[in-house]
């Protein structure tokens, strides 16, 4: 069967198997995914033999640190993988909800009720976790899914679909609610991008170009997950130690994720004594400080940025430095370089917190905490399916709950329109 015949044949099944997956009892759902995270854990070791294989592969192909580190499996790992599930699982149930009711003067109720969109195509590179994170969400908001990993995950999500399948089966569910596309073909994603008659929203997450590329080609709404170039702010109000802590967490917990902070912004005013303290740290974990003219004048150990630095999402031990002279430009700063992803203030002043967090135009703003809290799981939603950085349809951790939709149901006794 070529590409296009099998994906088309995939998406078909999904569609089936979403119609029964909507209709669902919560708990068969819950069960499913309860099962499937079990069998994550008593199927650990061949999960992380078919990890190796993918580290290997990847080593030989020249992926960078930052996707090794992302693809890279291990116990600890795979235990996180389980609790996410089951922390899912935990949810409140997001389909069936009455949003808003209300009734009109001629006796019409009227309801907004949460509904499933349908089929859920996810599109992803090297991160094999998300093939168990986007298919717990999918299954706890009744929708099916249609995941297409990157091909160098490709031995790891097997592996871990053979676990989710075995959750479904196990509730009775069909198994075709979660499919992974059985394919490295690259083809095989712009097969998915064309099925708008089977497929109703498609979300991409990885690196620039493969968003550029779904974008561009897919006739499916698409649920953007972009590039982190997140920054953290150090107000000239912050607490010294504070703000030391939380930079250096920000930026060097793990490098390659998306909340990690790229660029670091700081007043004038507390240069002299912040930035020296952030970069003795910073240097001793091995992070290149590259910063503009004034950051290099204070500490020789900070080399000259570029334009493009201000832009760029480095997914390493790199992070730029620009002094700043107040909160606007800050603010003005952000707005134009960040990827409108997660930005945080450090500061004591609760005024200048509160215009920072109203004025910054991104999904996620934080006040005095590290911008590796842009996390599903950290916001208490179980896991995610990505961090959208659009307005439309969802913003910020996509979890359970931001996979509906919502329809209008009418209760009326007989009525008639004039």
């Amino acid at each position: 069967m070529n590409i296009t015949a099998e994906v088309l044949v995939i998406a078909r099944k999904a569609k089936k198997a979403a119609a029964v997956l909507a209709n669902s009892d919560s708990a068969v759902k819950t069960r499913a995914i309860v099962e499937a995270a079990l069998a994550i854990e008593k199927n650990a070791a061949k999960i992380l033999a078919a990890n190796k294989t993918d580290m290997e592969n990847a080593g030989k192909s020249g992926v960078s640190g930052a996707l090794l580190d992302r693809l890279e499996l291990n116990e600890s790992r795979i235990k996180s993988m389980a609790e996410g599930l089951r922390s899912v699982a935990a949810q409140t149930d997001p389909v069936g909800k009455i949003l808003a009711e209300w009734e009109r003067p001629n006796g019409l109720k009227i309801a907004r009720v949460s509904v499933p969109l349908g089929v859920i195509g996810v599109i992803y590179e090297s991160r094999p976790n998300v093939t168990a994170d986007a298919a717990g969400l999918c299954i706890k908001s009744g929708n099916a899914a249609i995941l297409r990993c990157g091909s160098e995950s490709f031995e790891s999500s097997s592996a871990i679909m053979e676990c989710l399948c075995s959750g479904l089966k196990n509730a009775g569910l069909p198994e075709d609610a979660v499919q992974l596309i059985p394919t490295r073909d690259r083809a095989a994603v712009g097969e998915m991008l064309k099925l708008d008659a089977y497929i109703d929203i498609i979300v991409p997450r990885g690196g620039k170009e493969l968003i550029r590329r779904v974008m561009a080609e897919s006739r499916i709404p698409v649920i953007r997950h972009l590039d982190g170039n997140c920054h953290t702010y150090i107000h000239e109000s912050a607490d010294l130690a504070k703000a030391v802590r939380v930079t250096v967490n920000a930026k060097m917990r793990r490098t390659g994720i998306c909340g990690a902070t790229e660029s670091l912004l700081l007043d004038e005013k507390i240069a002299g004594k912040f930035l020296p303290a952030i970069a003795d740290e910073l240097t001793k974990l091995g992070c290149e400080i590259r910063g503009d003219e004034k950051s290099c004048l204070l500490d020789k150990r900070i080399i000259p940025a570029t334009e493009d630095d201000w832009d760029t999402e480095y997914l390493d031990a790199i992070i730029s430095v620009k002094l700043v002279k107040n909160l606007s430009e800050a603010i003005t700063h952000i707005n134009r370089h960040g990827s409108h992803h997660t930005d945080a203030i450090i500061a004591e002043d609760a005024k200048a917190a509160a215009e920072f967090l109203n004025k910054i135009d991104s999904a996620i703003v934080m006040h005095n905490a590290s911008t590796q809290f842009a996390d599903g799981g950290e916001f208490g939603m179980g896991a995610e399916i990505g961090i959208s950085t659009g307005k439309l349809h969802a913003r910020g951790p996509v979890g359970a709950e931001q996979l509906t939709t919502y329809k209008y149901v009418v209760w009326g006794n007989g009525q008639v329109r004039n």
